[in-house]
């Protein structure tokens, strides 16, 4: 096997994406969780563009790492993120889930690598926001508006939720 730079690059990539996610996991300040979740998201985005899909990489930034973080983010402030009511695991419970973790990245390794893919000629290299453009708005119009409205109706509901709990605590 050879090491290229596009090889070292990916498992730089890989490495901080796991360590982000364990670190997510293991953390116990929320703030500190979430950065560790926004690493893992900006990691990904290097994965995308190692397959050559920068536009799902700027989305993937954009959307996850900006709005998804920030949405988090309010959520935590606007809740009790400390609840101590929770008991902690013991050390047997800890390493029967980490040897089932890694029983499951092992079988999901070996399943990819025995899956049988044929390589067909592709243009994956050319034009990726405009040939994903195209497919919107041509091929996927109709899904596409359906899902706008369908997120509008959404954010239409939750302004008329919050609405009605500020009523609720006014009254009290």
């Amino acid at each position: 096997m050879t090491f290229t730079g596009e090889f070292l690059a990916f498992m730089i990539l890989a490495l901080v994406a796991i360590i982000g996610g364990v670190l997510l996991l293991n953390l116990n300040k929320v703030v500190h969780m979430v950065v560790a979740l926004i690493f893992t998201f900006i990691s990904i985005a290097g994965i995308y563009v190692l397959l050559s899909a920068e536009f799902v990489a700027a989305v993937q930034i954009l959307i996850y790492s900006g709005a998804i973080t920030i949405i988090m983010l309010f959520g935590i402030m606007l809740t009790r993120p400390y609840d101590e009511s929770e008991e902690k695991g013991s050390r047997w419970r800890k390493a029967f889930l980490f040897l089932g973790v890694v029983g499951f990245g092992f079988a999901v390794y070996i399943g990819i690598y025995n899956f049988p893919i044929d390589q067909v000629p592709t243009t994956l290299h050319e034009n990726n926001p405009m040939q994903i453009g195209k497919a919107i708005y041509s091929k996927y119009l109709i899904p596409f508006e359906f899902i706008s409205v369908l997120l509008l109706v959404a954010l239409i509901g939750a302004i008329i939720m919050a609405k009605r709990e500020e009523k609720g605590a006014e009254e009290e």
